[in-house]
C-alpha cells in the first residue's frame, strides 16, 4: 500500500496536506474533574469553530490535527462534519490523555498493556465505535506532573506498541519540565523509532539542553504553545525565536514542528484571541524578520508534519 495520511474523511496522499497545524483542538472539556484547577473549555459549537477554521483556510491552511482524546471530548462524527464544511483535512488522535483525565471506563489498572494497545490498533483498523472514522496519530499522550506515573507508564507503553503495530506516530503532552525525555525513553524501550515521536509543548520548558537531548536522540521537538497568553508565553516568545533560529542553524530543521494548541474559548478570534491563524499572522512573519528562510519555514509547516503523519 502506498504511504498515506489517515484523515477523518479517509486516507489521502501526504502531498495533499499543505500547511499543517500538528497540535490543536476543535473542542475540549477539562472542567469536569473534581479537585482540578484547570477549568478549561473550548466550545464544541460547530458554527463558531467552523468560522475559525474557514479563517485558517483563507490564510492558506490545509490540515489540522485534533488531539482531543476520549475522556475530554473526542467526537469523530463532529470532526468529519467540520472537515466537510471547512474544506480542511482533519486528522484525529487516539489513545488517552493523562492520568487525571482517563475515562473511568478505561479501567487502566485492570488491563494489560497489550490489551490497551489493541484498543488503539482496533480503532486504526476498523474505526471508532462503528463510525468507520479512523485516527491518524497516537496522542496527545501525556503526563500530569513532571514525571510519568505508574498508570501513565502503562498508557505510554500501550501507545508505543500500537505505534509499532499501525505505523502511526506518537505525539506527547508534558509541560514545564523535561518529562519528555522520560516519555521518549519509554517509547524507545518498547522499540519505537524516535523519528516517529513528537515531544510536545517544548516551549513551556525553555531549555536548550533539554531540546538538544531530544533532538540528538532522533526525536522531533514541537513548539505548540505559540500565541498562548495564559502565563509568561508572550514574554518568552522573543527568546524562543532566538532559540529556534539557533536550532535551525545547528541543522535541526527537519525535526522541528510548530503549532498553537488552541484549547480555550478565549483563544478564539470570536472572543478576541488569535484563533487558528497565529502562526500565519504573527509568528512566521517574526521568524522571517529573524532571517529564517522560506525553505526552513516550509520544512517546519509542510514537510515535517507530513512526514510525521505519513503511515509508511
Amino acid at each position: 500500500m502506498a504511504p498515506r495520511v489517515m484523515t477523518v474523511s479517509g486516507p489521502i496522499p501526504p502531498d495533499k496536506l499543505g500547511f499543517t497545524l500538528p497540535h490543536e483542538h476543535l473542542g475540549i472539556s477539562l472542567w469536569h474533574i473534581a479537585n482540578r484547577w484547570d477549568y478549561w473549555e473550548l466550545t464544541p459549537d460547530d458554527e463558531i469553530i467552523g468560522e475559525e477554521l474557514r479563517e485558517f483556510r483563507r490564510r492558506g491552511g490545509g490540515t489540522l490535527v485534533d488531539l482531543t482524546l476520549p475522556g475530554v471530548g473526542r467526537d469523530p462524527d463532529r470532526l468529519r462534519r467540520l472537515a466537510s464544511t471547512s474544506g480542511l483535512n482533519i486528522v484525529m488522535g487516539s489513545g488517552w490523555y493523562r492520568e487525571a483525565y482517563y475515562p473511568a471506563e478505561l479501567l487502566v489498572d485492570r488491563r494489560s498493556v497489550d490489551d490497551l494497545a489493541a484498543e488503539i490498533v482496533s480503532e486504526f483498523e476498523h474505526g471508532v465505535a462503528g463510525s468507520g472514522i479512523r485516527p491518524g496519530i497516537i496522542g496527545e499522550i501525556g503526563t500530569d506532573k513532571p514525571w510519568v506515573s505508574a498508570r501513565e507508564e502503562r498508557v505510554h507503553r500501550a501507545a508505543a506498541r500500537a505505534s509499532k503495530a499501525t505505523g502511526m506516530a506518537i505525539t506527547t503532552h508534558g509541560v514545564q519540565s523535561d518529562v519528555g525525555l522520560a516519555q521518549l525513553r519509554i517509547f524507545t524501550e518498547e522499540g519505537v523509532d524516535p523519528a516517529r515521536v513528537v515531544i510536545g509543548h517544548a516551549d513551556s520548558h525553555h531549555d536548550i539542553d533539554f531540546y538538544l537531548e531530544v533532538l540528538d536522540a532522533g526525536a522531533n521537538l514541537q513548539f505548540d504553545f505559540l500565541g498562548h497568553r495564559f502565563a509568561t508565553e508572550e514574554a518568552l516568545e522573543p527568546r524562543l525565536v532566538e532559540t529556534i533560529v539557533e536550532l535551525l542553524e545547528r541543522g535541526y530543521g527537519p525535526q522541528i514542528l510548530l503549532s498553537q494548541d488552541v484549547c480555550h474559548n478565549r483563544q478564539l478570534k470570536a472572543n478576541g484571541g488569535f484563533g487558528y491563524v497565529y502562526l500565519q499572522q504573527h509568528f512566521l512573519p517574526t521568524l522571517r524578520t529573524a532571517a529564517v528562510g522560506e525553505g526552513e519555514i516550509h520544512q517546519m509547516t509542510f514537510e515535517n508534519p507530513a512526514r510525521i503523519l505519513t503511515i509508511p
